[in-house]
């Protein structure tokens, strides 16, 4: 945590306030910018963990940071299916808010710089998590974590807590034009 200066490679770290940064959208992109956030705090020798609701495929995101980044870790909390936005079946529920409780955590347990809840607005959307309980997770976390909230659908009162927003819009996407997801790109 970056809560007290502490050396770091022959640096120090400075105490700094942690952000709350919403990525959110219809376009192409949420996902991977929070990506390049995290790859820029690796970079830093912070610790990041991503905790991605909805989504059980192991991406390349996934791979990656298996395989070559030992400082970011990454927990799948969904099937790799859609979910129902009307009728979300009870498994989704189930571990959208078991993604939420192993956010909660993490975020308490200092282990950690940064925390990306990777397509939680979309959790929210769908009625899988409960807004006041993000909330307040927003409102509690300790205060040199920095804490990264991605997908579409950002609720209002969540925007409104955020220290920055930046919203991803659709121009043109190749699906549109036929042309299926690939390795790579969208996975």
């Amino acid at each position: 945590m970056r809560t007290s200066p502490k050396k770091k490679e022959g640096k120090i770290k400075q105490q700094t306030k942690g952000l709350v940064i919403v990525i959110t959208g219809n376009g192409k992109g949420k996902t991977t910018s929070a990506f390049g956030q995290a790859l820029r705090a690796i970079g830093q020798g912070y610790k990041v963990l991503v905790v991605q609701f909805m989504k059980g495929r192991k991406y390349g995101e996934f791979k990656a940071a298996k395989q070559y980044l030992p400082n970011l870790t990454i927990r799948l909390y969904g099937l790799d299916s859609f979910v129902m936005r009307d009728n979300p079946a009870a498994v989704d529920i189930e571990l959208a808010q078991k993604g939420l409780a192993y956010a909660k955590k993490a975020i308490n347990s200092g282990r950690y710089d940064m925390i990306i809840l990777d397509e939680i607005n979309v959790a929210l959307d769908f009625k899988l998590l409960n807004l006041q309980e993000v909330i307040e997770v927003i409102k509690n976390k300790p205060a040199g974590l920095d804490l990264i909230l991605t997908g579409r659908y950002a609720p209002p009162p969540i925007i409104k807590l955020a220290d920055t927003v930046s919203e991803i819009k659709e121009v043109k996407h190749h699906y549109a034009a036929g042309i299926k997801d690939r390795a790579g790109i969208e996975y």
